[in-house]
This record gives C-alpha cells, sequence and structure tokens, in this order.
C-alpha cells in the first residue's frame, strides 16, 4: 500500500453515438467472487472501528515500539494511578495494569475516566455490555457511569467489589435513559476513597455497544452494515502491511490473537498504534460468515517492513506457523490446532484460498520471495491442502507469472487518469495464473493534464471513482482471468488516519459514518451481477470516453449492461441491443451522478442516483443518453425481455473456470453465500 508516481495525458473526448449489439452465445462465466472486502487494521479501523470495543487503551498494552502508557485514562478526585506489573499479574499476556492510589485523594470520591476512541455513543436503546477485572484492596461499590464532558449523566451501575487475593472479573450493563447529542462523552469509575485500603488494581476494563448479529467481542452494527452494502463475496484479511510488521520479531501472529481476551498480548501494528489482538482470527472470519463472504486469508510469509528477510534456513518455523494455522481453521476434533478450536466452541471453517505473504517485493523483498520464500509456503500448503488457491503477494514474481499455476495479488493506486486508460490491463493475462486486484484506489487529483503526484485527497471523488469504475468493468470484462475485487483502504476515523483516501468514514458518532462516492460507484456495480459476459459487436463509436461491458445473470434471468462515461464533453447516445430481446422490452436504467471533485460531506452524499425506465424499439433496441461522470446499469428482467421472452431459468453455462480450470481452489463459494446476503452452513 505504498505511494506511485505515474504520468499520463487527460484530454476531455468528443462524444460520439455508441451502438453496440449483444450476442446471446460464445461468452465466458464469470467469477463468483467479483467484488470483495479487503480489511487490515489502518487509520483506527479496527481498534477504535469496526472492531466495537468501546474502552481506549482497555488493558495497558505496549512492547518496546509502543511502550505502555495510561494515555486516555485521567483521574477523577485526586486519585494516584501509576502502571504495575505485579508479582501475580492478570496473565502473562497482560502483565500490565492501572493500581489506583488514594494517597492524595482530594475528595471522598475517587476514581478514573477513559476517553474512549475521541468519545462515546451515547444512544437511548442500546444495552451496553462491560467487565473489568480488580485486585487488590477495594471493599465497596464502584460506580460506572457515561456521561457528557459537562457531567450530564446518561447512564449508571452500580457493582460491588471485594477485596481478594486473585484477580477477579465484574460485569455490568447499560441501558442510557437517553441518547447523547454527540460522542464527546466519557466512562466513569467512582468508589469512596475510605472503601480502599491501600491500593487496588484495574485491567481489561471493557464496554461493548450492541454488536453485529449480537455476537460477544463483536463488530460495530453501522459500519458492517456499510460493508453488506458492498455485496462483497470475499474477504481478503488480515491483508496489508499491518500483517507484515514493523521489524523483528513482531508480526501478525495467528496464536497471540486467539482463546480468551486475557490470553491476547497486543501486536505494534504497522500502522503506529498498538493492536489490542481483540478483533483476532476467529473473529475474522466471524466476519466472513456474517457477511457471506468467502475468505481470502493471508499468511505471513517472512518479511518485514524496515527490509529485513528471514534466512531460507530459518524459514521453516514460519512455514508451520501457516500449516497450523489452517489446521486450526480446517481441521476436525482429532487434529491438535482443530481440537483447540473446537474447545473454543466452533466448527471447522473452509478456507478456498491463501495468499502467501502481502506485497513481498516491497524493500527489496523480491528477490529472497522469488528464490524460496514463496516456494516454501506454495509447497507445503498445497501438499497438505490440494484443492486451496494459492495467491502470491504480487504477480511477476520470477519476473513473470506466478511460479506452478499459482494466482497473483495485483494492486493499482493511481491518479484518475491512468486508471480510467486501464479498462483493457488485463486483456492479454490469462487464466492459468488469475489475479485478485487486492487492493485499489484513486488516490490523487489531477495535476493539469498530467497525473503528477501532488496533493493526496482527503477522501474518494467523483471523478476518481468514475476511473475505478471504467477498472473494474475491465476487469469484468476479464472475469475468466480475474478472481476479484477489493477496493483499500475500507475504512478511515475521522479522528486519527495514517493514509487517505479511504471508502468509508466513521467517528464514534454513528451518524457521522460516511459511504463515499466510490462505495455508492461500487455499491452500483456490485449489486447487479453478470454470470456470463456475452460477446459485443461495436457497429457505431468504441470505448473511450464510453466503457461498457455486458452479459446475463443466470441467477435472475436479467440480460445486464454496464456503463461509464468519463471526460465527455456532453451526453453519449446509445443504441443497445440484446440478441434474443425483442421490441417492447423493458429495462431499468439506473444511473449515478456528481460533479467531478465532488466528495460526499459527513454523513451524506453528493451523489445523485437516476432511475428510468427504457423501452425498446421494434428493433429490440434500447436508446438511452448518458452524462459526463456517470456509471450506471441497465438491466432487462427475465419477464420483460419482450415478445412474450421469458427468461426465467435460463442457463447456459457450466460454472466460472477462472481458478478451476487448472483443479484448484476457490471451491467452497456456494457454501459461503451470495453477496452478502447471508451465511449456510
Amino acid at each position: 500500500m505504498w505511494s506511485k508516481a505515474l504520468s499520463a495525458s487527460a484530454f476531455a473526448a468528443t462524444a460520439h453515438a455508441v451502438s453496440v449489439s449483444v450476442a446471446s452465445e460464445g461468452g465466458n462465466a464469470t467469477s463468483p467472487y467479483a467484488y470483495g472486502f479487503m480489511f487490515e487494521d489502518i487509520n483506527n479501523s479496527g481498534d477504535g472501528g469496526v472492531y466495537a470495543e468501546l474502552v481506549h487503551n482497555r488493558a495497558f498494552q505496549g512492547d518496546p515500539i509502543f511502550p505502555k502508557n495510561l494515555d486516555y485514562w485521567n483521574s477523577l478526585g485526586g486519585a494516584g494511578l501509576s502502571l504495575q506489573n505485579l508479582s501475580k499479574p492478570l496473565s502473562s499476556a497482560l502483565p500490565t495494569s492501572m493500581q489506583v492510589s488514594a494517597d492524595n485523594a482530594t475528595s471522598d470520591t475517587i476514581g478514573f475516566s477513559n476517553e474512549g476512541f475521541w468519545g462515546f455513543p451515547v444512544v437511548s436503546g442500546w444495552q451496553y455490555n462491560g467487565s473489568f477485572w480488580v485486585y487488590g484492596g477495594l471493599d465497596g461499590n464502584v460506580t460506572i457511569c457515561l456521561s457528557s464532558y459537562d457531567d450530564k449523566v446518561f447512564a449508571e451501575t452500580s457493582v460491588e467489589v471485594s477485596s481478594t487475593s486473585e484477580w477477579r472479573q465484574y460485569n455490568y450493563t447499560f441501558h442510557p435513559s437517553e441518547s447523547a447529542p454527540d460522542s464527546n462523552n466519557t466512562l466513569n469509575f467512582t468508589f469512596a476513597s475510605s472503601d480502599l485500603k491501600d491500593s487496588v488494581n484495574f485491567n481489561l476494563l471493557s464496554l461493548f455497544p450492541p454488536t453485529y448479529n449480537d455476537r460477544p467481542n463483536g463488530l460495530r452494527i453501522d459500519l458492517m452494515e456499510a460493508i453488506d452494502g458492498l455485496y462483497p463475496s470475499f474477504f481478503r484479511m488480515p491483508g496489508g502491511n499491518n500483517m507484515e510488521g514493523l521489524q523483528s520479531p513482531y508480526w501478525w501472529n495467528w496464536t497471540n490473537t486467539i482463546g480468551p481476551l486475557t490470553q491476547r498480548p497486543g501486536y505494534p501494528g504497522t500502522w503506529e498504534y498498538e493492536n489490542t489482538n481483540g478483533l483476532g482470527l476467529i473473529e475474522h472470519l466471524l466476519w466472513a460468515q456474517d457477511l457471506g463472504m468467502e475468505p481470502m486469508l493471508g499468511v505471513w510469509a517472512g518479511l518485514w517492513l524496515d527490509g529485513e528477510v528471514v534466512p531460507e534456513d530459518e524459514l521453516q518455523v514460519y512455514v508451520q506457523s501457516a500449516l497450523d494455522e489452517l489446521e486450526f481453521l480446517m481441521g476436525d476434533a482429532s487434529t491438535e490446532w482443530g481440537s483447540y478450536r473446537e474447545s473454543l466452541g466452533y466448527g471447522p471453517f473452509e478456507i478456498g484460498f491463501v495468499e502467501i505473504g502481502n506485497e513481498d517485493s516491497l524493500n527489496d523483498g523480491a528477490s529472497t520471495y522469488a528464490a524460496y520464500r514463496f516456494q516454501a509456503f506454495h509447497d507445503a500448503i498445497r501438499d497438505a491442502y490440494p484443492d486451496i488457491t494459492i495467491i502470491a503477494s504480487y504477480f511477476d514474481v520470477k519476473g513473470s507469472t506466478p511460479p506452478d499455476n499459482a494466482a497473483g495479488d495485483f494492486h493499482q493506486y493511481a491518479a484518475p487518469q491512468l486508471m480510467s486508460s486501464e479498462f483493457g490491463y488485463f486483456d492479454n493475462y490469462t487464466s492459468e495464473h488469475p489475479v485478485v486486484i487486492g487492493e485499489y484506489a484513486v488516490t490523487y487529483y489531477p495535476d493539469g493534464d498530467t497525473t503528477q503526484v501532488g496533493q493526496g485527497n482527503f477522501a474518494p471523488y467523483w471523478q476518481g471513482s468514475v476511473a475505478e469504475a471504467i477498472f473494474l468493468l475491465g476487469a469484468e470484462r476479464n472475469s475468466d482471468k480475474i478472481i476479484g475485487s477489493a477496493y483499500a483502504p475500507s475504512f478511515q476515523n475521522l479522528n486519527r488516519w495514517e493514509w487517505i483516501p479511504d471508502l468509508i468514514e466513521f467517528d464514534a458518532n454513528p451518524e457521522h459514518t460516511t459511504m463515499s462516492t466510490s462505495w455508492e460507484m461500487i455499491h452500483l456495480l456490485s449489486g447487479t451481477r453478470i454470470t456470463e459476459n456475452l460477446p459485443m459487436s461495436i457497429t457505431d463509436g468504441g470505448f473511450g470516453p464510453a466503457y461498457f461491458v455486458a452479459g446475463r445473470s443466470n441467477d435472475t434471468g436479467s440480460h445486464i449492461a454496464k456503463l461509464a462515461v468519463y471526460n465527455a464533453t456532453s451526453e453519449i447516445p446509445f443504441q443497445l441491443n440484446f440478441d434474443g430481446v425483442g421490441s417492447g422490452a423493458m429495462a431499468n436504467l439506473t444511473y449515478l451522478t456528481a460533479p467531478m471533485n465532488a466528495s460526499n460531506p459527513i454523513g451524506g452524499s453528493a451523489v445523485e442516483k437516476h432511475i428510468d425506465t427504457v423501452t425498446a424499439g421494434d428493433d429490440g433496441t434500447f436508446s438511452f443518453q448518458l452524462p459526463p461522470y456517470s456509471v450506471a446499469v441497465l438491466e432487462v428482467g427475465a419477464k420483460d425481455a419482450g415478445e412474450g421472452k421469458d427468461y426465467s431459468g435460463h442457463d447456459s453455462r457450466h460454472g466460472w473456470q477462472g481458478c478451476r480450470s487448472f483443479g484448484k481452489g476457490g471451491s467452497h463459494g456456494g457454501s459461503w453465500g451470495k453477496h452478502g446476503h447471508g451465511w449456510s452452513a
């Protein structure tokens, strides 16, 4: 996920009429994974984002890169707060606790407060579930409340705590009496100073709002609903540079992300903050289940971001870790790791795709990846799990295609002029080595007529989103070669970010969650799936400034065209007909428009959605116009094809062959549901 300097010409194109005839046979079955979702914890998108935990720095985790601290905690009533490593810690994974003393108390009531991830949402009707661990000399009631910065209390409860020589967990719930007007709220813990004997220690202080599908340790509802609106079919996870680690010995070690929260030590994330590991491996897989996405599992491949690489003679332990991870996810109760998963209460998961590393061409990693790292992981995984599709973390391993019919990951960050020119980028790729477009985005504003690297744009903007649409339509028309695509990064916390632009913006207040212009474009294109691309004959016009693909859906019987118009000088007239669709046929035309440089405002939208009905003429031709900088879908329903034709149940293909043509992987797609509409075991 690193920037690229690019250069290309960009001139407004003269608008010409486009006439297209779509054949009824001779096409290619498309990938069922055409649109997916990629996640890494960047921009506080995991902790402080989709992971619904509301308490910031809940367990005082840290390391030499990000030392442990009391950030986001504040004293109340003059209480003394300090970090302690007790001889009896909560756990070996969480050895540091916050000690509270009354030596310098200024009030009869003392305690501490947490700032949250830049505030706390307080919503009437929500049930909040909290817990904390205590060790030491405290006998009495601890009052916990959510209150505003000016001390208005919205929710309050008390928990009776007694001194103990062992760590003890206490649980509580909240039901706010009213909603707060904003997220400028804190979580407060107070008790009588007279109830404190010497000092008391707290650790793993947690508070969750309602979560998606009511899962414990779960995910934030509004952000999950935003993802669901993309209709994603695959989930690239844990994904991105955050998997790799800044330096030895740190990497996203999956074994530190499973089991009880007390056993998860945290991790110095790549993006300048400590990760709690609360959003662990199992949570990622449940996330995939809840949204009907097939996991595309990334495994660490021995490259740290400072350029250090695991030597060949030391690599086997990490190869074995990848095999153990797959056994943990897929193994039955007779296996060591499968048995441990069962003990946690989960049955086996299905994994159809494994990506070896992430961007292993970075920092001179390409030579060792090609020489020994990729092959070591590839051979071990292929021998143990021959049905898994293995993906190289970049496409041109060894200067050409990935070895041994593996797939390759392609990342593209560009200015709109370049991305809009890449409609035909994948035309000469081969289905023997399918491509995952694991990350893409328009990341710059145009600078004059060239794509000089300039000011990064804060949020996606419409010209860039249309350019992305052209790139995606190019992937769709090559869907026998392209497994699928995913925008990156997915989330941006408006209070802290390391990378812009991002697909979805948010902060602690759910009312501020913002789906970007690119989200709206993907929502349209992903929401209507072509299952069979069909050949097109273009009798007038051509590609540029209008771009299009066409085919049909064997799920719905619909005939579909997807279109994008980039920098045209005026509206473009289209004449479009489908072989087998007759006069009087009815088509729904949905298209999106916005000002070229418009980004969606916080909590709102600058994109206008137009819905028209188009009736085919005597020769079955649909005539319509699209304005410059528009993205459109035209769909002829199975029962609306004209002349009494009904394509319900029509099917002329026998499944996507992009991965299966060489007998590997992607074979579990059916059991994971379709396009984010539920998972079936």
